[in-house]
């Protein structure tokens, strides 16, 4: 890699989770290309949202409604409000071309999401797909893999 640095790509991972657990979401939608999706395959090595089943398979317009939805008053199910933590392992550069300003960033998690008395923690990796952009660095794949991606899961409420 040239003027990108594996820094400034770990970095923006960094700053993406904390923005998930600040409850930052019109911030975080920013990171996002216009043609950018948020992937949860529902099996292990998933290859492709279309042929299989996914956990979520969300584009840009669908992450604005669920953002929108946690925002409204009317969603008793957010009052009080989720709560999100993230714990990272460090991220690793898995690709980069500086021609094309495309990287590939592989990070581990524990993810944890919390309302009222309920505490549910889920263990994964995340691929993020980067793009140089005039406005900086964006997301054009956000994906997240679950350990246990085949169980029978209740509300997941907010964003891994």
């Amino acid at each position: 890699m040239t003027a990108m640095t594996e820094k400034t790509l770990t970095d923006f991972v960094y700053a993406e989770a904390r923005m998930l657990d600040e409850a930052r979401y019109d911030d975080w939608l920013q990171l996002f290309t216009e043609d950018a999706y948020y992937w949860m395959p529902l099996a292990h090595d998933q290859q492709d949202p279309h042929l299989h089943t996914s956990l979520m398979y969300e584009d840009k317009l669908l992450l604005r409604v669920r953002i929108e939805r946690l925002h409204g008053q009317r969603t008793f199910s957010q009052q009080p409000s989720s709560r999100s933590h993230h714990l990272l392992q460090a991220p690793t550069v898995e690709s980069g071309d500086a021609a094309s300003g495309e990287h590939v960033v592989r990070t581990a998690f524990l993810y944890t999401e919390t309302r009222r008395d309920a505490l549910t923690t889920y263990a994964g990796w995340s691929t993020h797909h980067l793009v140089e952009t005039a406005e900086g660095l964006r997301i054009r794949l956000k994906r997240v893999d679950l350990v246990n991606c085949d169980a029978a899961f209740g509300n997941i409420q907010l964003f891994m």
